[in-house]
């Protein structure tokens, strides 16, 4: 189960929103739901990080503008609207429900591949001083661009991929001293 959180601002450090404005979204026996309704929809990839979804005799024009896979989030364009989305899965919740949701913050030491993926750019060189939210780089998968941005401050050690280069998941991509 993911609870997608939506507004029509960027989401600020730590902020949170109404209840209004989330809903979940799961999968039981190869169906989708969201909420509790069966998504009875279509979906059609146009192109690169364009989409076009039928949903309850309604079109929408989709187009992914930007992903952040550390921090969950996602950058729609909805038909000329701009939304912005924050997502919590199944282990975020529990951590949550529990009050354990700060605890997952460490020591920012180095950064992974997120996924597999080809390096397109890489914004920073070592030496360095970068915050919180800073682009470090762009990692394509599965045609879609991924912005990897710093999820904490410090300087760059050592730079271990350039642009052109193809990554694991988990592949340590640069280090902070």
């Amino acid at each position: 189960m993911l609870k997608i959180n939506v507004s029509e601002i960027p989401f600020q450090e730590n902020s949170e929103v109404s209840s209004g404005n989330s809903f979940e979204i799961s999968s039981r026996k190869d169906k989708w739901f969201v909420g509790n309704e069966q998504f009875d929809g279509d979906i059609t990839e146009l192109g690169l990080n364009k989409f076009h979804v039928l949903r309850n005799n309604k079109s929408y024009n989709v187009e992914v503008l930007e992903v952040n896979a550390q921090e969950k989030s996602v950058h729609l364009l909805i038909n000329g609207q701009h939304y912005y989305t924050k997502t919590k899965n199944h282990l975020d919740l529990l951590l949550e429900g529990m009050g354990l949701q700060n605890s997952t913050a460490q020591k920012l030491n180095n950064v992974k591949a997120p996924m597999p993926g080809l390096i397109q750019s890489v914004a920073v060189a070592e030496g360095d001083v970068i915050s919180k939210g800073d682009t470090l780089l762009v990692l394509v998968a599965m045609k879609m661009e991924n912005v990897i941005r710093s999820s904490g401050s410090g300087t760059v050690k050592t730079l271990k991929v350039a642009a052109g280069e193809t990554v694991e998941k988990n592949q340590v991509l640069l280090e902070f001293q």
